[in-house]
């Protein structure tokens, strides 16, 4: 039986052909770690949202899985293996893609953001400004939400 972040045989068997890596032709080298391996470890840190180097000692070295998630993000395995993975999930008929009406509204659908400053269009012309400072730490700045919130 898989474990809570790892692949089934059958999902295994829907993404191996998508992420089998290329062999070198003359086979010289250091073997690879198995594919299958790699992806769970993947999917751990992806899960979990814990830092690469905190992955378990069941997987493969950390610098190997995020190596090789790097190289599936650059070629697009990754996005490719995904949607097949959630097409497979989606036709078992997966709770993930049931509308869920007990669950409370989000913050965007209860209004978003009203009492920050940004929502209001508010404020904050002076960077330095103390208040700027405490309401807005960096992964709020509206420099990187240029998209989401109006400009300061």
């Amino acid at each position: 039986m898989a474990g809570r972040w790892e692949l089934t045989e059958e999902q295994w068997n829907l993404v191996a052909p998508v992420l089998r890596p290329a062999r070198r032709e003359d086979n010289r080298g250091r073997p690879w770690h198995h594919t299958r391996a790699v992806l769970n470890g993947v999917l751990w840190v992806l899960g979990t949202g814990a830092q690469w180097r905190e992955l378990p000692e069941k997987h493969p070295p950390f610098q190997t899985c995020h190596r090789r998630f790097q190289q599936w993000i650059r070629t697009g395995k990754l996005e490719e293996a995904l949607r097949l993975l959630a097409r497979l999930l989606f036709e078992q008929g997966s709770s993930m893609f049931k509308k869920r009406s007990s669950m409370p509204p989000s913050r965007a659908q209860k209004g978003g953001l009203r009492g920050w400053p940004h929502a209001a269009g508010q404020g904050h012309q002076d960077r330095r400004s103390r208040r700027w400072q405490q309401s807005c730490p960096r992964r709020l700045c509206p420099r990187r939400f240029a998209s989401r919130m109006p400009p300061c």
